[in-house]
């Protein structure tokens, strides 16, 4: 692990390798397993955030985990840029996950559909909460949102700027807000296919 980041900090500039030393020192010391967490990162409820082994961020990550909520993920999951994950119930992201910058998932609400009026402040809704569960080996592309009361399927890959307001089955490249399956992946062929 560390052999192959410091491979990569050949790539890097003089100041991104001062940060990127920073950042692993930061990661031995607070977070224990983790591959790298670069900072700034900021973790709100902490102890209700569960990861695996190899964790990678990248900068300006917002984790805030509030009251009942729970995040969990799996192993060797790398998140990018300014991902920001919101849980005031359950978050459970699977093994492997690849998410570009600018993600968002969260699994609160200010307010309900059902309840709540127009004429009521945002700010002042009570949050409802439906869990999210993110399978094994899920690609997220760039600003992708994945929304409450969603799971996303092993295998799945989400297009930059997808917005996902239901559920995707396992193994399906997905579009759109609302992101909607365009291909299947089909073992037999080894290839994706389009879906009608």
């Amino acid at each position: 692990m560390v052999n192959s980041i410091f491979n990569d900090l050949k790539h890097y500039s003089l100041s991104d390798i001062v940060r990127m030393a920073w950042s692993f020192f930061f990661t031995l010391v607070c977070f224990p397993g983790a591959k790298l967490v670069r900072r700034p990162i900021s973790i709100r409820g902490k102890s209700s955030f569960h990861f695996g082994k190899g964790l990678s961020t990248g900068r300006n990550c917002r984790i805030e985990v509030f009251e009942q909520g729970l995040i969990t993920m799996g192993n060797n999951c790398q998140i990018g840029d300014n991902v920001h994950l919101v849980s005031s119930s359950c978050v459970e992201i699977g093994n492997d996950c690849l998410f570009a910058s600018k993600v968002f998932i969260s699994d609160t609400s200010h307010g309900a559909y059902g309840s709540d009026t127009p004429l009521s402040v945002p700010a002042e809704r009570k949050l409802s909460a439906e869990g999210v569960r993110i399978g094994d080996r899920v690609w997220l592309g760039e600003n992708v949102c994945v929304l409450p009361g969603v799971s996303i399927g092993d295998g799945t890959i989400v297009g930059a700027g997808g917005v996902v307001t239901r559920s995707l089955p396992d193994n399906v490249i997905a579009v759109g807000a609302p992101a909607q399956p365009i291909k299947r992946y089909d073992f037999e062929s080894q290839s994706w296919i389009p879906i009608n």
